[in-house]
């Protein structure tokens, strides 16, 4: 089998630090070249991967001002689908544009939808010629025929298992209303505990007017957008992840992070989070900061040890690679 995987460009494969795309495409490539199918990765051309590996951009353009991420996502696809008549599938993980442009791939082509950005969007997927792949129930657009759900995978070895946490909560995510971050900070306050705020500014105003005036250095504080292996620890080591969302989140990759190292959930039920999150087990759901104070105590007495097995058996990335070959098998008969 010979595989083409469409990869974005805004952020190297795998990324530096933000960029939950590209961390899925970059296992899914390593995870599939590991069981003998032949994959080529279109990404940025310093990306590090396994695969044989092509593109059009040196850097992946968040990185680099030189590019315009609009045109050169258009090349870079363009490029692909040029290739495409050698391989038996093109896996697309590019939102919308490939599907806009998928009469000139040449091989079956499905896709992998990591998230609506927009209703707007619609229109490419319901007039494309593609497969679709949902990432959770929740996130299933109308009028599209999916061939499958398949739930992201991490590398469990990346999130060590951590028996002894800290005192403090943990928000994880990008700044910006959807992620709740100025609830976590509403939350942690209400609990008397301490809170870490990790990720990239998203809304600017948001941040400078919700979020900051709380961060003190103390009770509050910001570390900004963390790398992975800073990420495992400040995950790994917290009492508990704070992720009071404000939109159906189409999956939620911190939330599966910090259960693999043994970190309890307290979620808002929006979106995949009641898919995601086993209430009782890897954590809580709750409708409002006042309801995940009151459940906070519990989840911060919930077994690490069962939370991390949890985690293992539903989202290992082995599990998706499985699926995703599966799937594969199944579209080419």
């Amino acid at each position: 089998m010979k595989v083409a995987l469409l990869g974005p460009i805004a952020w190297r494969t795998p990324p530096r630090a933000y960029g939950p795309w590209e961390q899925i495409v970059s296992l899914l490539a390593e995870g599939l070249v590991a069981r003998g199918v032949d994959v080529t990765l279109f990404a940025s051309l310093d990306s590090v991967t396994a695969a044989r590996l092509d593109g059009v951009v040196q850097h992946p353009y968040n990185e680099d001002s030189g590019y315009d991420g609009r045109v050169w996502e258009a090349i870079h696809v363009a490029h692909c689908y040029a290739r495409s008549g050698e391989f038996d599938l093109v896996h697309n993980n590019l939102d919308w544009l490939p599907l806009a442009m998928s009469e000139f791939c040449r091989s079956r082509l499905v896709t992998t939808v990591h998230g609506f950005c927009s209703p707007s969007i619609l229109p490419a997927y319901q007039r494309a010629r593609s497969a679709y792949v949902s990432i959770s129930d929740a996130d299933r657009g109308p009028g599209l025929d999916y061939a499958a759900t398949i739930y992201h995978g991490i590398d469990m070895r990346q999130f060590p298992y951590c028996e002894t946490p800290g005192e403090e909560l943990v928000a994880f995510g990008r700044i910006h209303p959807d992620k709740g971050t100025a609830e976590a900070v509403r939350i942690a306050r209400a609990a008397g505990r301490r809170l870490l705020i990790c990720g990239p500014v998203h809304d600017r105003r948001y941040h400078e007017e919700e979020v900051l005036p709380h961060v003190d250095g103390a009770s509050v504080v910001y570390a900004g957008n963390v790398g992975p292996a800073d990420r495992a620890r400040i995950l790994g080591t917290a009492a508990a992840l704070l992720h009071p969302i404000g939109f159906a989140e189409p999956f939620g990759l911190s939330v599966v992070e910090a259960m693999a190292c043994g970190t309890p959930v307290v979620a808002y039920p929006l979106g995949s989070m009641p898919e995601v999150v086993d209430p009782g087990v890897t954590g809580f759901l709750a409708g409002s900061a006042e309801d995940a104070v009151a459940v906070l105590d519990d989840a911060l007495k919930l077994d690490r040890a069962q939370v991390r097995a949890r985690a293992a058996e539903r989202f290992s990335a082995d599990r998706m690679v499985d699926d995703y070959l599966a799937l594969y098998r199944r579209l080419l008969g």
